[in-house]
């Protein structure tokens, strides 16, 4: 694979598509199987609330996993995102219902680098929260 979008079509400022990721107490079962993170705070809602939180909540893996979604569906190549790091500053409170969570991220190019790089910067919410602080990506564009 290759990065399918060019270093030189691109502008500080430019948006990347918003996308929206759906998290139910189901999507965290199977993480914590794939992950080996059988932690209860991410399944057991009765230990959540024992120890603080307002509910069970996702793995902050895997919300820093959906949120960089934006970023590789955008530029056409997972491998093209040469560093990624996040701030945890909220947790994604999953209810058991029907509903769940959603995961709502946008991003933007804050800088163009050299060598065909350009910095990201991510948004990601839950219930209108800000869940992920100083979420940035360096990617490698055509």
């Amino acid at each position: 694979m290759a990065a399918k979008i060019a270093y030189d079509e691109v502008e500080v400022g430019t948006e990347l598509p918003t996308q929206s990721f759906p998290v139910t107490r189901a999507t965290l079962v199977r993480y914590a199987g794939a992950s080996g993170d059988f932690n209860p705070i991410h399944w057991n809602e009765k230990f959540a609330r024992e120890v603080g939180l307002p509910d069970v909540i996702a793995h902050g893996m895997f919300t820093m996993a959906e949120a960089i979604r934006v970023v590789t569906d955008w530029v056409g190549d997972p491998a093209a995102v040469v560093e990624y790091g996040v701030r945890f500053t909220k947790p994604v409170v999953v209810p058991n219902d029907d509903g769940g969570a959603v995961i709502e991220v946008g991003a933007k190019v804050a800088a163009k680098l050299d060598d065909g790089l350009v910095r990201v910067d991510l948004l990601a919410k839950s219930a209108g929260q800000k869940v992920l602080g100083v979420s940035r990506a360096v990617v490698r564009l055509a």
